[in-house]
């Protein structure tokens, strides 16, 4: 979709909608816009969206279900929303979640097979976007702060075998992510104690707790998958990861710099610095030379 260069994520008169799932970026997003003074309407994904996500009636909203994206272009059409943005998690959907509206069974017809993985399939869903006049933005474009910075992030750095590890976590994440397989790997001392899968980064720290052997704890490391577009669910951590990752013993966190997100920078720091954990922004190419 074509428009005016001078417009700009801030002008006013482009109007925002926001696909709401799971986590507090959505509710940050919604703060920011008001905030800002952006015009927005915000569809909430039931089953997924925090329950708080909408606690002010006055904020423009629809819940819809994940099989109502039929329902929700109509909504977006009536808002004359312009620019969209699809930010927070989606759990597995159940059966009544996945019934299709008629244009949602249309896209799925569509779909086929062609589009395996979680990639392909939000790829389609953008494009599906943008053919109804749309634009699709990254989160990082509106809020630009949200992206993680290159460079040690608190007081905590790496020794010689933590540095190590990371080396072998970008390895084998650059591998899943060629895959569409996941963003996220766990390393402790050169072993590879578990990969992320559909099951996300929380699930993925806790299985490996159980897997941890003696001596200095591992590292998790995430990365965005080579095609991953940069609108879509990039690699993300908050006080959630840094408080997990002291639960199961993990010394560090490595976040693709520029091309991950950290929500709540200011208390991830914190944290990390109180419980010894390194947090770092890390280009691969520095490592994998």
């Amino acid at each position: 979709m074509q428009y005016n260069k001078t417009e700009t994520m801030t002008t006013p008169t482009r109007k925002l909608g926001i696909i709401a799932g799971g986590g507090s970026i959505p509710k940050m997003l919604i703060k920011h816009c008001l905030k800002t003074g952006r015009d927005f309407f915000v569809l909430a994904i039931e089953g997924n969206a925090e329950a708080d996500l909408i606690d002010d009636q006055n904020i423009p909203h629809q819940w819809i279900r994940i099989g109502q994206a039929g329902t929700g272009f109509k909504r977006f059409a009536e808002e004359k929303v312009k620019d969209v943005v699809m930010i927070g998690t989606i759990r597995r959907p159940g059966f009544f979640d996945l019934v299709p509206d008629l244009r949602t069974t249309a896209f799925f017809a569509r779909l086929g097979l062609k589009s395996i993985g979680d990639d392909g399939i939000l790829r389609a869903l953008v494009k599906e976007i943008e053919g109804e006049g749309m634009t699709v933005r990254g989160i990082h474009e509106v809020m630009t702060e949200l992206l993680v910075k290159d460079g040690i992030l608190g007081r905590h750095k790496p020794d010689r075998q933590a540095q190590e590890d990371i080396r072998r976590g970008l390895e084998v994440a650059a591998e899943l992510g060629r895959l569409d397989v996941g963003q996220a790997v766990i390393v402790q001392q050169g072993l590879v104690l578990g990969v992320e899968g559909i099951e996300g980064t929380d699930e993925l720290i806790r299985r490996c707790g159980e897997y941890r052997r003696k001596g200095d704890g591992g590292v998790l490391v995430k990365l965005r998958k080579p095609q991953q577009d940069m609108r879509i669910d990039l690699p993300t951590i908050g006080t959630r990861t840094i408080e997990r990752a002291k639960e199961t013993g993990l010394r560090g966190v490595v976040v693709h710099s520029g091309n991950g997100l950290i929500v709540d920078e200011p208390e991830v720091i914190r944290l990390a610095d109180k419980y010894g954990i390194f947090v770092m922004g890390v280009n691969p190419g520095d490592y994998l030379k």
